[in-house]
């Protein structure tokens, strides 16, 4: 499928990357199909808190490692025809969890489970594609906007269970994977390449070898996968904790859910457009030490619902301009032939770091005092530890990667 090209204009650019923004919101619904639903399934096929962290994790796998390979392949297609080809590839994984959920099995489930990680590839997409179509002096701005896309989380934290309860599980998915494939059908007929992508003919793999050269890959790998990962983990893992700590049902659990994913999304632009006037250095910093007491105060398990409610808001906002942040840093030290591939990489790294999290959280619990302390101090431990590397081992400034490369 050939990308078409368009000559940027602000009109042009900005009704793409509002169209982008919205790829990325459905994906990411879909990605998350299971996670708000993890409780009714655990309570339907009485599974153990381990067997229903998988569940919820493995999506979350296959959709990080599947974003080396999109980035790359990004670089070469361009961002239209990766969209479409996404948001096509995603449907069947949809509906056949739908089918695997309605039937009651966790075996097929968990393997649908595996195939819906498709979706998730979606954000390795979307940054090279709204690198391209901004100017460098804007990109924190454009990607910390398409970033936003992750409010899908929030979508299908909030309208998931609802759906469920008002149309049945089934004709839920069916309704999500229409969306889906009346999003391809307009990524076809509105969205255009930039007119200053160029497509890197390159083979994949000696893209992904290069990229992997690159010190900047490997430093910003590191902290998107604190503050992406966390944000993951939370977005699918919170409705499973708060039903447990706090005893809410799945629909209440799905709300405060939607309310901890709408924050981080509405922080995320915050934390790109920070990035564009001072140093993401010190915007990234400030994210980790956020991200660390407040990791540290839900240890405490603050009462409901204004407390614990304040606590994983504020958690959810250190976290999502930590991802503005650090994508900002990736655009300004990523050379322009690259950051597809490195997105790919980065992005698959905050995947990863959002795969183990919820792993963790159910091996650890202790349903003797209904405690996650020792997940939740692992992550306050992590924060400090990505805060110290950011501090002492990168520079608030580096040269541009047309004057001197990336660092």
């Amino acid at each position: 499928m050939k990308a078409a090209i368009e000559p940027t204009t602000g009109s042009t650019r900005t009704a793409n990357l509002v169209l982008a923004t919205w790829v990325s919101a459905i994906n990411f619904w879909a990605w998350n199909m299971i996670g708000p639903l993890s409780t009714t399934y655990a309570g339907d096929m009485r599974l153990s808190s381990t067997e229903a962290s998988m569940l919820v994790a493995t999506p979350i796998l296959v959709g990080s490692l599947g974003r080396i390979v999109v980035g790359s392949l990004t670089d070469r297609f361009g961002g239209r025809t990766m969209f479409i080809a996404v948001s096509l590839a995603s449907i069947v994984p949809v509906l056949a969890v739908g089918a695997a959920g309605t039937a009651g099995s966790y075996p097929l489930l968990l393997v649908c489970g595996f195939f819906l990680g498709i979706a998730g590839t979606i954000f390795a997409v979307g940054i090279p594609f709204a690198n391209n179509w901004y100017e460098p002096a804007r990109r924190g701005f454009a990607t910390g906007v398409f970033g936003m896309g992750m409010v899908g989380t929030a979508l299908s934290a909030f309208f998931t269970p609802r759906f469920v309860g008002w149309f049945g599980l089934l004709t839920t998915h069916v309704v999500v994977a229409l969306t889906l494939a009346v999003t391809a059908v307009l990524c076809m007929v509105v969205m255009r390449d930039s007119a200053d992508f160029r497509p890197n003919t390159d083979p994949v793999l000696p893209k992904f070898k290069a990229a992997l050269k690159l010190p900047v890959t490997w430093e910003m790998s590191f902290l998107y996968a604190v503050v992406f990962g966390g944000f993951v983990a939370f977005s699918n893992y919170l409705p499973t904790y708060i039903k447990t700590i706090y005893d809410f049902s799945a629909v209440d659990a799905g709300a405060r859910t939607a309310g901890f994913a709408l924050a981080a999304v509405l922080a995320r632009p915050i934390g790109g457009a920070l990035s564009d006037r001072v140093s993401p250095k010190y915007v990234v910093m400030t994210s980790f030490g956020g991200t660390a007491v407040l990791s540290g105060i839900a240890m405490l398990q603050p009462p409901p619902d204004l407390w614990s409610a304040l606590t994983f808001i504020s958690l959810a906002v250190f976290l999502g301009i930590g991802t503005g942040g650090v994508f900002a840093w990736v655009a300004r030290r990523s050379p322009a032939q690259s950051v597809g591939s490195v997105t790919g990489i980065v992005s698959a790294a905050g995947g990863l770091g959002g795969y183990f999290p919820p792993l963790v959280m159910g091996s650890t619990y202790d349903p003797v005092d209904n405690d996650y302390s020792v997940g939740l101090g692992l992550l306050v431990v992590t924060a400090l530890i990505a805060l110290l590397f950011t501090a002492l081992r990168l520079r608030a400034y580096e040269p541009k990667p047309a004057e001197g490369g990336p660092s």
